[in-house]
């Protein structure tokens, strides 16, 4: 699976997810960093990658949007990196299975 970390999120996250045997990249890792949502978006689309965000915009756009990017919306609060990595641990199995259902906008709390 593809994933694509947005920039709320650390660099560690798309480590983690690559170590976990997934291919993952973060905003950072392609210059992305400071790119606009709709150029984020774009990104992820062409590379068939899941994006993976706080922002609220990219779950708003979500559920309006017809076909890709699956969105991953992370809704618990800040966190040291440890903690995030995680409750990404615990989540990740449902992740991959709403992904594979077919779901396009997978809420963690």
């Amino acid at each position: 699976m593809r994933f694509l970390v947005d920039a709320q999120l650390p660099p560690a996250l798309a480590r983690w997810l690559t170590a976990a045997g997934h291919t993952s990249e973060h905003v950072f890792d392609c210059e992305l960093t400071t790119a606009s949502d709709d150029v984020i978006w774009d990104h992820a689309v062409q590379t068939t990658a899941v994006l993976i965000t706080k922002d609220e915009d990219f779950a708003s756009r979500r559920a309006l949007a017809e076909g890709p990017p699956t969105v991953v919306w992370v809704r618990f609060g800040n966190t040291r990196r440890r903690g995030l990595l995680a409750r990404m641990n615990m989540a990740l199995p449902d992740i991959v299975a709403a992904i594979e259902r077919g779901d396009t906008l997978i809420e963690i709390y």
